[in-house]
């Protein structure tokens, strides 16, 4: 007869099918968060994202310089 291993400790997820998945931890792969809470973390990255003048200012300035530092270095 065939004996089977109990193992006491399991560091892969064996309900997972994909090989990539099985290996993750449980916490990754648990429920995800009610709605409410999903959409107050989506409206508070968005306003993290939003950029201002400040920001398109700026960056338009570097645009700028790195762009003329460029033509005079090939010129």
């Amino acid at each position: 007869m065939r004996r089977l291993q109990r193992r006491t400790l399991v560091l892969t997820s064996e309900s997972a099918r994909h090989p990539f998945r099985r290996t993750l931890s449980p916490r990754v792969c648990t429920a995800p968060f009610p709605a409410d809470v999903e959409a107050a973390e989506n409206e508070q990255a968005r306003c993290a994202w939003r950029l201002s003048g400040a920001d398109w200012r700026g960056f338009l300035s570097a645009y700028c310089a790195s762009l003329v530092a460029i033509v005079v270095f090939i010129a």
